[in-house]
C-alpha cells in the first residue's frame, strides 16, 4: 500500500510540477534544436577552401563572405588566389589548391565576348570535372516579386553540349560550331538530378529538351533521364521542350520543382528562373563533381562588370553568402550554416538593409553589418 502510494505522490509531482521546476536533475529546455547531425571525432577541425575573389563586384562580395564567417568563426579559413577573367587560362597554383581542398568559393569571372579568349568559368569546370550546375531559385519572404510559391531547383549538365568549345571556319563567312551530347555525361546528370530529389524530399523532376528539332542528340539525353527515371518511381518525372518551358516559367513556375538540363538551355532556364524569384542578387548555387566543388552566385553574374556598384560599393553580397551557407553543409556544419542563412533571411524580411538591385540604397557594408547583428 505504502508503495503504491508513493508511486502516485511521484506521478502527482512529475505531472503538476511547476514548467519552471527541473525534473530529477534535468532543467527544462527551451530550444527548439531537433538532433540532426553527430559529428565524427575530427569534424570541427578547420577546412581550407580556396577563395578566389574574381571580378568587378566579386572582391566586394567575397569580402563580405570572409567578414561573416569570421564573426561566426566558422571552422573555415581561406587561401586566397587572384584571378582575372582576361587571363589566357587558370594558374596551375589554383588548380592544384582546389584539387587539395575539394572546395572552392568564387566570385564571378568576367569572359570576354568575342575573340580568342576562352571562359576560365568553363576551363574550371572541365579541368575539375564539376559536372553537374545546380542554382536553387526560390522566393525570399519580405521581397516581393511577381509570382510567389517559386522554389526550383535548376540541375544542369556542365561539361559539353554547346559549350564544348569545337568550333571552326570551315570556308571565308561560314562557321560549325559542334553540340556534343554523350550517354555517359547525359546518364550521371541524371543520376544527379533524382539523386538530388530523393535527398531533399522534392516530388518531381522535369527533363528540358528540344528533341522535336534536335532527334538525335537530345534524343539521347531524354532517353537516358527516362532511363533514370524508371529507378526512383517515387518521384514523378515529366519533359518539356526548353521553348515551352520559358513561356511556362514566366507564366506559372510554381508547377516546377527539379529540373534537369543540358549545358545551354539550363543557363537560360537558371537565369529566368532567377529573374522570377527576385533576381540572381539572391540566388546561390554552386558546381559540383564526384570530388570537387565550386560555390558561386548562382544566376548568370550579369552584375560582375557593374562598374557603378564597385565605385559606390553597393554590390548585393546575398547570393555569396547563400552560397556559402550551401558550401558549409557541403562541408558538413550545418548548424553554421543555418546560422548564416537564418541571417540573411532576417535581413531580407526586415527590409532595412538592402542594396539597389532589391529597392533599397544600403552598401555592401551596411548588408554584411546587419547579416553580422543578426547572428544568433
Amino acid at each position: 500500500m505504502a508503495r503504491r502510494r508513493n508511486l502516485s505522490i511521484l506521478r502527482d509531482i512529475l505531472l503538476l510540477r511547476s514548467d519552471n521546476a527541473p525534473i530529477l536533475g534535468f532543467a527544462k529546455s527551451t530550444s527548439k534544436r531537433s538532433v540532426t547531425y553527430m559529428p565524427r571525432p575530427g569534424d570541427g577541425a578547420p577546412r581550407a577552401v580556396t577563395l578566389i575573389p574574381g571580378d568587378g563586384i566579386g572582391p566586394l562580395v567575397t569580402g563580405a563572405v570572409e567578414q561573416v564567417m569570421a564573426a561566426m568563426h566558422a571552422p573555415v579559413y581561406f587561401e586566397k588566389y587572384e584571378v582575372r577573367g582576361d587571363m589566357p587560362k587558370v594558374p596551375q597554383e589554383v588548380i592544384d589548391s582546389i584539387r587539395k581542398n575539394k572546395v572552392c568559393l568564387k566570385g564571378g569571372l568576367a569572359t570576354p565576348v568575342g575573340g580568342g579568349v576562352s571562359s576560365l568559368n568553363v576551363q574550371l569546370r572541365k579541368e575539375l570535372d564539376l559536372y553537374a550546375s545546380l542554382v536553387n531559385c526560390f522566393n525570399l519572404p519580405g521581397l516581393p516579386t511577381r509570382h510567389e510559391n517559386v522554389d526550383i531547383v535548376v540541375i544542369r549538365e556542365n561539361t559539353e553540349g554547346e559549350y564544348s568549345g569545337l568550333e571552326h571556319e570551315v570556308v571565308p563567312g561560314v562557321v560549325e560550331s559542334l553540340k556534343v551530347i554523350t550517354k555517359f555525361c547525359s546518364e550521371r546528370i541524371a543520376k544527379y538530378a533524382f539523386e538530388y530529389a530523393y535527398l531533399n524530399n522534392r516530388k518531381k523532376v522535369t527533363a528540358v529538351h528540344k528533341a522535336n528539332i534536335m532527334k538525335l542528340a537530345d534524343g539521347l539525353f531524354l532517353e537516358s533521364c527516362r532511363e533514370v527515371a524508371t529507378k526512383y518511381p517515387g518521384i514523378k518525372y515529366n519533359e518539356i521542350i526548353v521553348d515551352n518551358c520559358c513561356m511556362q516559367l514566366v507564366s506559372k513556375p510554381e508547377q516546377f520543382d527539379v529540373m534537369v538540363t543540358p549545358n545551354l538551355y539550363g543557363n537560360l532556364v537558371a537565369n529566368t528562373a532567377a529573374g522570377i524569384a527576385g533576381g540572381t542578387g539572391v540566388m546561390p548555387g554552386g558546381n559540383v563533381g564526384a570530388d570537387h566543388a565550386i560555390f558561386e552566385q548562382g544566376a548568370s553574374a550579369g552584375n560582375v562588370g557593374n562598374q557603378k556598384a564597385v565605385e559606390q560599393k553597393k554590390a548585393n553580397p546575398v547570393a555569396l553568402l547563400l552560397s556559402s551557407a550551401m558550401m558549409l553543409r557541403h562541408l558538413q556544419f550545418p548548424s553554421f550554416a543555418d546560422r548564416l542563412e537564418t541571417s540573411v533571411k532576417r535581413v531580407i524580411l526586415e527590409g532595412k538593409h538592402r542594396t539597389k538591385d532589391l529597392g533599397g540604397d544600403s552598401t555592401t557594408q551596411e548588408v554584411v553589418d546587419a547579416v553580422i547583428a543578426g547572428l544568433d
